[in-house]
């Protein structure tokens, strides 16, 4: 099943308690999933670390295709919010489906404390 993605900024907001992790590509916060049926998928990129759309467009491009590749890993009961950092530009593929897969597997051991 293909995930849609947040589009709402209010979507986006994250609680204390939800769970994260974190690695040199990226950092992943998960919530409850807004609409149980249709889990999604939201990224953050900022112009502070990002200063050409360029260099922001192929960040995003890259976390799509990890993300694609790992979306077996995903709970369909939770929504992802992907903050992605500067090192992300350096990784190859292999690197990021590798990093993807770690941080998911984290995840998918937490439980969120509403």
């Amino acid at each position: 099943m293909k995930r849609n993605t947040i589009k709402n900024h209010v979507d986006f907001a994250m609680g204390d308690n939800d769970p994260v992790a974190r690695c040199g590509f990226f950092l992943v916060r998960a919530k409850t999933a807004k609409f149980p049926d249709d889990p999604r998928f939201g990224i953050i990129v900022t112009k502070k670390n990002f200063k050409h759309a360029v260099d922001r467009n192929r960040a995003k491009r890259l976390l799509r295709d990890w993300i694609e590749f790992n979306e077996n890993m995903m709970r369909d009961d939770w929504d992802y919010v992907f903050v992605i950092r500067r090192d992300i530009l350096d990784a190859t593929r292999t690197d990021g489906r590798v990093a993807m897969k770690k941080a998911l597997n984290y995840l998918r051991k937490q439980e969120i404390n509403a």
